[in-house]
């Protein structure tokens, strides 16, 4: 929940960088469980009589976790929160070092920590599937992903790669090699020698260049390395095992057989004997096994190989040991336990399953309220609730009721231009805000529910969010630096109660193209000192300088005309034009204003027509309708008599619609707004 220094290439650098995007997760009340698949599952045993092993899982909800295993149960001790996508795979090594990587990066983190973040690094062109540690050589681990590098790196050496493992020739295997040095006791990894197809990588304090030429000419999903960190061996969607000797950095065999993509691989203790597994349903070894019926994601076996869960490899005799409901993603071996990570829970395996570590539900669908402020959800429960966007809680949970159902009740005829987007990949409600459209919706105070304004003032539900959102970090910077900015009366820094955000359940911020790569942090976790480095400049301009980009236009056109039984006169030959979010009462009160407050309530009759004789007021001479229109002490137009009603496409219009929902559900076309008046005798 820090920011943590990034190794950056030098290539990624040079492009230019897209304009950061804000985005922020909501987060349930309930924050010790995943509310996505879990991915991964690293063990961590302790040595001593009084000492607790941890269990650390990734998900699909970009979370890691950290469980404390008691005989009581498994306890969550410490979330770890940076990634902003899919954690695919988990290691541990260095010690206390857990390595993650995502769809985005590959993080380190101190795994005995509250959730510190040490390093993340961009190298990947592409997501980040699998890695790979060397037992005894702590400060060894290799990586992979879908854009066909393999790295190998050194967390003792800078955290920079040592290098890149690449094939840049045919399938057959180099005879001329680029020796490194040993990787022994010595760390200190230098590069001596290089031929026409290993490329050179120089190491850099500063970060790692990158080259074009990939390691694998496909995806790779698989990696295993050997205790010593000598061998490494990858799979992927080639079908083929490569074995690669880290020493050289060169490919030394590759090994067939497989008809689908490689998943699963698994190196014995004397690095003779390679287990893969495959979407093609087979475990190879030096034999075929045959069990599964479906896509082979996970293998775990003994040191030995004398067993996989339960497949005898010497007899080939097979048990099923667990039949789970949901997909099995990975498995991690704990003693005479097996924990398997499936995309719904956990189950550690002892034979039979001995406890089952259950996530919340994930969020599987959801729907934008016309009025943009609220989302309906349905989740793997079947529970159906409501949420706030610009408080960030649930506000009513409606059980398990009809998804479609409750959609149509709450339906509102009301037009709000959208100003955020939804998505749920990570298990929870993200709501995306990107410019220019997220300044585009606007509310009367009124209507949003803020006390101590007048009516007819305007809110914008981006500014008020995004003040709701980072208060606390304003907060905290004003601490450590002062005010700055605009600190006139019209920077409004009060945060109003429709957008105040949970300080039980807080939600997390995340920026996307940001300098560095992703950025996440919880809200309650900014320190004040993020900056422009951090946060979009529209971002800054809009919470520190009250300033908002420019938007397009708020403005409609439309034409107010007589109804076409009515006498009455015109009251304007032009258009005329008002914001959006205009209520219809404040036409009748344009109309009533222009044409009632001047004549003698007698000289009009209750048909819709003015007594004969009397002659219609001075013309229009200003076409544009604003929202404080009639505050020079008149009563009411409701008050007044006659009525005056407003009509578009013969339907009489509500008094709280707006131009904007008019416009949407009753004129429906694209050409300029017509409305028609007439009087009617009060009802």
């Amino acid at each position: 929940m820090h920011r943590v220094p990034s190794a950056v290439s030098a290539a990624n650098s040079s492009r230019a960088r897209k304009e950061k995007r804000l985005m922020y997760v909501l987060n349930d009340v309930d924050d010790t469980k995943h509310c996505a698949g879990v991915n991964c599952l690293a063990v961590l045993k302790q040595n001593g009589a009084d000492a607790c092993d941890y269990l650390f899982t990734g998900s699909c909800d970009s979370t890691l976790k950290r469980w404390s295993l008691a005989q009581e149960g498994a306890i969550c001790s410490a979330t770890f929160e940076s990634h902003v996508d899919w954690v695919n795979d988990a290691i541990l090594t260095g010690g206390e070092k857990l390595v993650s990587c995502s769809s985005d990066t590959t993080a380190v983190w101190d795994c005995m920590s509250d959730g510190s973040c040490i390093r993340t690094f961009n190298q990947h062109s592409d997501y980040v599937t699998c890695l790979a540690a060397a037992e005894k050589k702590s400060n060894l681990f290799s990586s992979g992903g879908l854009g066909g590098e393999l790295f190998v790196w050194d967390l003792e050496t800078a955290l920079v790669p040592i290098f890149k493992l690449n094939d840049a020739a045919e399938d057959e295997c180099s005879t001329t090699v680029n020796i490194l040095s040993s990787l022994s006791s010595n760390t200190n990894i230098r590069p001596v020698s290089s031929s026409n197809n290993i490329t050179q990588h120089v190491i850099q304090h500063q970060g790692y260049i990158p080259v074009a030429a990939k390691g694998h000419k496909e995806s790779a999903y698989a990696l295993a390395m050997n205790a010593h960190g000598i061998i490494l061996v990858s799979g992927g969607t080639e079908k083929v095992v490569r074995i690669w000797d880290t020493r050289t950095s060169s490919k030394t065999m590759k090994l067939r057989g497989h008809t689908d993509n490689i998943r699963a691989l698994v190196l014995d203790s004397t690095f003779r004997y390679c287990l893969s597994g495959s979407s093609d349903s087979m475990i190879r070894c030096v034999h075929s096994y045959a069990v599964h019926t479906d896509s082979v994601r996970t293998l775990a076996s003994t040191l030995t190989f004398s067993h996989i869960y339960l497949t005898d490899l010497a007899t080939r005799e097979s048990i099923l040991l667990c039949d789970e409901e949901h997909p099995v993603k990975q498995l991690s071996l704990h003693d005479d336990s097996i924990w398997v990570a499936t995309t719904d829970s956990l189950v550690p395996v002892c034979r039979e399953p001995s406890l089952r570590v259950n996530g919340k539900a994930e969020i599987v669908q959801h729907e934008i309220l016309n009025d943009r402020r609220y989302v309906l959800t349905k989740d793997t429960a079947g529970l159906v609730k409501l949420w706030e966007i610009t408080g960030g809680v649930v506000i009513e949970n409606y059980g398990g009721v009809s998804f479609e159902n409750k959609k149509e009740e709450l339906f509102e005829m009301v037009s709000i231009p959208a100003w955020f987007t939804v998505d749920t990949r990570l298990g929870n409600l993200s709501v995306h805000l990107e410019t220019p459209q997220y300044f585009s919706a606007e509310m009367y105070s009124a209507d949003i529910g803020i006390s101590g304004k007048p009516e007819d003032n305007k809110v914008n539900l981006a500014r008020e969010t995004l003040k709701g959102l980072l208060a606390h970090w304003l907060a905290k910077r004003t601490q450590k630096f002062g005010m700055d900015g605009d600190n006139s009366s019209e920077n409004d820094s009060v945060v109003y109660p429709p957008f105040e955000f949970s300080t039980v359940s807080t939600p997390s911020i995340v920026t996307l193209g940001s300098q560095g790569g992703p950025w996440r942090k919880k809200i309650a976790d900014l320190d004040g000192t993020e900056d422009e480095k951090d946060f979009p400049w529209w971002v800054l301009d809009c919470v520190l300088k009250n300033r908002l980009p420019p938007r397009e236009n708020t403005k409609c056109s439309f034409y107010l005309q007589p109804y076409e039984d009515s006498t009455v006169q015109i009251l304007s030959q032009g258009k005329l034009s008002a914001p959006h979010i205009l209520r219809i009462h404040k036409v009748v009160n344009y109309v009533v204003g222009k044409r009632v407050l001047d004549k003698p309530l007698d000289s009009i009759n209750f048909n819709g027509t003015f007594s004969s004789g009397t002659l219609p007021g001075d013309q229009i001479l200003n076409p544009i309708i604003g929202d404080g229109y009639f505050h020079y002490g008149v009563k009411s137009w409701q008050k007044l008599k006659p009525s005056v009603e407003i009509l578009c496409n013969i339907q009489v219009l509500s008094s709280d619609m707006s131009l904007a929902t008019v416009r949407a559900y009753v004129w429906k076309k694209p050409e300029d707004l017509i409305l028609n008046y007439r009087f009617v005798q009060d009802r």
